[in-house]
Protein backbone atom coordinates (compact mmCIF):
# COMPACT_ATOMS: atom_id res chain seq x y z
CA UNK A 1 0.00 0.00 0.00
CA UNK A 2 1.24 3.48 -0.84
CA UNK A 3 2.61 5.83 1.82
CA UNK A 4 0.66 8.72 0.28
CA UNK A 5 -2.07 10.24 2.42
CA UNK A 6 -5.39 8.88 1.19
CA UNK A 7 -7.93 11.69 1.24
CA UNK A 8 -11.67 11.75 0.64
CA UNK A 9 -13.47 14.86 -0.56
CA UNK A 10 -17.26 14.65 -0.36
CA UNK A 11 -19.09 17.21 -2.46
CA UNK A 12 -16.28 16.85 -5.00
CA UNK A 13 -18.60 17.82 -7.86
CA UNK A 14 -19.12 21.29 -6.43
CA UNK A 15 -17.02 24.40 -6.98
CA UNK A 16 -15.05 24.25 -3.72
CA UNK A 17 -14.85 20.45 -3.69
CA UNK A 18 -13.43 20.29 -7.21
CA UNK A 19 -10.75 22.83 -6.32
CA UNK A 20 -9.94 21.06 -3.04
CA UNK A 21 -9.41 17.79 -4.95
CA UNK A 22 -6.94 19.57 -7.26
CA UNK A 23 -5.15 21.20 -4.31
CA UNK A 24 -4.77 17.92 -2.42
CA UNK A 25 -3.45 16.16 -5.53
CA UNK A 26 -0.89 18.94 -5.99
CA UNK A 27 0.17 18.33 -2.37
CA UNK A 28 0.86 14.68 -3.23
CA UNK A 29 -2.29 13.08 -1.77
CA UNK A 30 -4.15 10.18 -3.30
CA UNK A 31 -7.72 11.54 -3.56
CA UNK A 32 -11.14 9.93 -3.82
CA UNK A 33 -13.85 12.38 -4.87
CA UNK A 34 -17.48 11.57 -4.10
CA UNK A 35 -20.68 13.35 -5.08
CA UNK A 36 -24.13 12.73 -6.56
CA UNK A 37 -22.90 14.36 -9.75
CA UNK A 38 -19.77 14.95 -11.78
CA UNK A 39 -18.24 18.46 -11.75
CA UNK A 40 -20.26 20.65 -14.10
CA UNK A 41 -17.63 22.63 -15.98
CA UNK A 42 -14.60 20.34 -16.19
CA UNK A 43 -13.35 16.94 -15.15
CA UNK A 44 -12.03 15.98 -11.75
CA UNK A 45 -8.37 15.55 -10.79
CA UNK A 46 -9.35 12.81 -8.31
CA UNK A 47 -7.50 9.51 -8.51
CA UNK A 48 -10.89 7.88 -8.08
CA UNK A 49 -14.30 9.53 -8.48
CA UNK A 50 -17.50 7.84 -7.35
CA UNK A 51 -21.13 8.82 -7.76
CA UNK A 52 -22.59 7.93 -4.35
CA UNK A 53 -25.61 9.03 -2.33
CA UNK A 54 -24.23 9.96 1.09
CA UNK A 55 -27.73 9.96 2.57
CA UNK A 56 -27.28 6.17 2.52
CA UNK A 57 -25.06 4.67 5.23
CA UNK A 58 -23.73 1.92 2.94
CA UNK A 59 -22.54 4.55 0.43
CA UNK A 60 -20.77 6.41 3.25
CA UNK A 61 -19.02 3.20 4.32
CA UNK A 62 -17.91 2.63 0.73
CA UNK A 63 -16.68 6.23 0.39
CA UNK A 64 -14.62 6.14 3.60
CA UNK A 65 -13.03 2.71 3.04
CA UNK A 66 -9.21 2.84 3.22
CA UNK A 67 -9.18 6.61 3.78
CA UNK A 68 -6.83 8.52 6.13
CA UNK A 69 -8.49 11.93 6.13
CA UNK A 70 -11.86 13.24 5.07
CA UNK A 71 -13.01 16.66 3.91
CA UNK A 72 -16.80 16.76 4.36
CA UNK A 73 -18.24 19.31 1.93
CA UNK A 74 -21.27 17.34 0.73
CA UNK A 75 -24.67 18.90 1.36
CA UNK A 76 -28.12 19.32 -0.05
CA UNK A 77 -28.12 23.04 -0.69
CA UNK A 78 -31.06 25.37 -0.90
CA UNK A 79 -29.27 28.68 -1.20
CA UNK A 80 -29.29 31.39 -3.83
CA UNK A 81 -31.17 30.53 -6.97
CA UNK A 82 -33.24 27.71 -5.51
CA UNK A 83 -36.49 29.65 -5.36
CA UNK A 84 -38.54 28.40 -2.42
CA UNK A 85 -36.69 25.35 -1.14
CA UNK A 86 -38.28 22.78 1.13
CA UNK A 87 -36.22 23.51 4.25
CA UNK A 88 -37.44 20.43 6.11
CA UNK A 89 -36.28 18.12 3.29
CA UNK A 90 -32.92 19.89 3.01
CA UNK A 91 -32.32 19.61 6.77
CA UNK A 92 -33.37 15.96 6.71
CA UNK A 93 -30.96 15.17 3.87
CA UNK A 94 -28.07 17.09 5.45
CA UNK A 95 -28.62 15.40 8.79
CA UNK A 96 -28.44 11.99 7.10
CA UNK A 97 -25.31 12.95 5.14
CA UNK A 98 -23.53 14.27 8.23
CA UNK A 99 -24.49 11.48 10.64
CA UNK A 100 -23.79 8.66 8.19
CA UNK A 101 -20.45 10.18 7.11
CA UNK A 102 -19.26 10.67 10.69
CA UNK A 103 -20.26 7.15 11.67
CA UNK A 104 -18.69 5.62 8.55
CA UNK A 105 -15.47 7.55 9.20
CA UNK A 106 -15.43 6.20 12.76
CA UNK A 107 -16.06 2.62 11.62
CA UNK A 108 -13.40 2.84 8.91
CA UNK A 109 -10.91 4.48 11.28
CA UNK A 110 -10.49 7.74 9.35
CA UNK A 111 -7.91 9.63 11.43
CA UNK A 112 -8.75 13.22 10.43
CA UNK A 113 -12.14 14.74 9.60
CA UNK A 114 -12.83 18.29 8.47
CA UNK A 115 -16.44 19.44 8.35
CA UNK A 116 -17.12 22.52 6.23
CA UNK A 117 -20.27 24.41 7.14
CA UNK A 118 -22.02 26.99 4.99
CA UNK A 119 -21.69 30.71 4.50
CA UNK A 120 -25.46 30.76 5.02
CA UNK A 121 -24.88 30.72 8.80
CA UNK A 122 -23.61 34.30 8.56
CA UNK A 123 -26.03 37.24 8.65
CA UNK A 124 -27.49 38.13 5.27
CA UNK A 125 -26.25 41.69 5.70
CA UNK A 126 -22.71 40.33 5.17
CA UNK A 127 -23.61 39.90 1.49
CA UNK A 128 -23.64 43.67 1.10
CA UNK A 129 -20.27 44.44 2.68
CA UNK A 130 -18.08 45.66 -0.15
CA UNK A 131 -14.75 46.22 1.59
CA UNK A 132 -13.95 42.46 1.47
CA UNK A 133 -13.38 42.00 5.21
CA UNK A 134 -12.75 38.36 6.22
CA UNK A 135 -15.52 36.85 8.34
CA UNK A 136 -14.78 35.55 11.82
CA UNK A 137 -16.59 32.71 13.57
CA UNK A 138 -18.03 35.27 16.00
CA UNK A 139 -19.84 36.92 13.07
CA UNK A 140 -22.13 33.88 12.84
CA UNK A 141 -23.47 34.52 16.35
CA UNK A 142 -24.95 37.93 15.59
CA UNK A 143 -28.26 36.42 14.57
CA UNK A 144 -30.20 36.94 11.35
CA UNK A 145 -28.61 34.13 9.32
CA UNK A 146 -29.99 33.42 5.88
CA UNK A 147 -33.57 32.17 6.01
CA UNK A 148 -33.61 28.57 7.27
CA UNK A 149 -30.25 28.64 8.99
Amino acid sequence: MSTKVRSLVTGAGGFIGRHLVSFLRAQGHWVRGVDLKHPEFCGSDANEYELLDLRRSEDCLRATAEIDEMYALAADVGGTGCGTPDHAQIFHNNRLINLHCIEAARKNRVTRYLYASSTCVYPELCEYITNNVPLDEEDAYQGTPQDAY
